[in-house]
């Protein structure tokens, strides 16, 4: 509850104005007015308050005065302060209780009116309560929960170790097949897989989390392209390479590894600088070119790989199956496998246009810059 005390001279056609609140049990008196210089003398303040202020207004230099009768006791120390506009004047409720009027008298002083800005009943009391515990309360949640910079960092914490591992993970395949190569010459070709198939199976397997954050969108990357490179690369390791020791021992795993690892190299530190705000020129130029001959290049020995396997599952009768009556057909797997390559290179088309779309939207916009 809040009201206004206004006392008004006839001659002076100005007020000096008393606030008293209950919302912190205090009361704040502004006796307003051109003051321009003046003291302040207030008696002891307990069920009636008289306030005199001196100073020049209406009347000229003159004693200015109230009196006001509370409801109840209140403190006999009230604080004043005095301002170039006015002098104002705090008083403290005895005991902190809601009084049901402000005066002792039931009618109230013509010269009161109620201040609505700054009213406050009990209901609104429990109001403003109850607000600052939901205000309480929310900022507790979003503590729990983490803010939103805290989220941000999190994020681009956890794809910079990935990216990180990625990059060990291949760059250790790209160097293996190097060195060797370089010491041993084509012998390497054909015991690739036993060398280097453990951190490739690591790799690929890790590269699911790649798929599942362009999903859920972690990563801004789209899906398709994402899950046909996941899926085409993990059917060639586990199903072509991986379950044929035929396979196993042949030159094209060789290069079917070093393309794949070739690319990654590129890509991933690309990844990890991108978490971090930085750009390195160089490594970008990198990463937007060097997929225009190597991802062809490696489409190619994925599908040589996929051929030679073909006479290798015929020959073995591998994931391959008799129809149940009444067809009763054999349905080789060489069949499926021909079917992929045509998928493949179906893939290709559609990675090959994605990249070209980024590639043309980092650099062609500059090109048009500098024309």
């Amino acid at each position: 509850m809040v009201l206004l005390c206004k006392m008004l001279h006839a001659a002076l056609g100005r007020c000096c104005l008393f606030f008293i609140t209950t919302k912190k049990d205090k009361g704040l008196g502004r006796p307003s007015g051109p003051i321009a210089e003046g003291s302040l003398g207030t008696q002891q303040i307990r069920e009636i308050t008289m306030a005199e202020a001196q100073g020049h207004g209406a009347k000229g230099d003159n004693v200015y005065e109230f009196h006001l009768e509370f409801l109840d006791l209140v403190k006999p120390e009230p604080v004043h302060r005095l301002t170039q506009r006015q002098v104002n004047i705090t008083v403290q409720k005895k005991v902190s209780q809601w009084w049901e009027r402000l005066t002792k008298q039931e009618k109230r002083p013509l010269f009161l009116a109620p201040d609505f800005d700054r009213w406050l009943d009990e209901s609104d009391a429990e109001m403003e309560l109850r607000a600052k515990e939901e205000e309480r309360l929310n900022k507790l949640r979003l503590e729990s929960e983490g803010s939103p910079e805290t989220l941000t960092s999190l994020k681009k914490g956890y794809l910079f170790m990935y990216n990180l591992v990625q990059l060990l993970g291949f760059s250790w395949i790209f160097v293996n097949l190097t060195v060797r190569f370089f010491i041993l010459g084509k012998e390497s070709f054909y015991d690739t897989f036993h060398t280097v198939a453990d951190m490739m199976y690591f790799c690929q397997m890790l590269a699911l989390v790649e798929t599942l954050n362009a999903a859920i969108g972690v990563t801004s990357s789209p899906v398709l392209p994402t899950l046909i490179q996941f899926l085409g690369r993990n059917f060639i390791l586990f199903i072509i390479f991986g379950t044929m020791e035929e396979m196993q021992n042949k030159a094209v795993v060789f290069f079917v590894f070093y393309s794949w690892s070739t690319i990654e190299i590129f890509r991933y530190p690309f990844y990890m600088l991108s978490c971090i705000d930085m750009d390195w020129k160089v490594l970008t130029w990198l990463r937007y070119t060097v997929w225009i001959p190597l991802y062809p290049l490696g489409c190619l020995s994925e599908a040589v790989a996929v051929i030679q396997s073909i006479p290798v599952f015929n020959e073995s009768g591998r994931f391959s199956f008799t129809l149940p009556s009444p067809v009763k057909m054999k349905v080789k797997f060489s069949f499926f496998l021909q079917v992929y390559l045509v998928m493949l290179f179906l893939g290709l088309y559609i990675n090959f246009r994605h990249l070209y779309k980024q590639r043309r939207r980092r650099y062609g916009q500059k090109k048009k810059k500098l024309h």
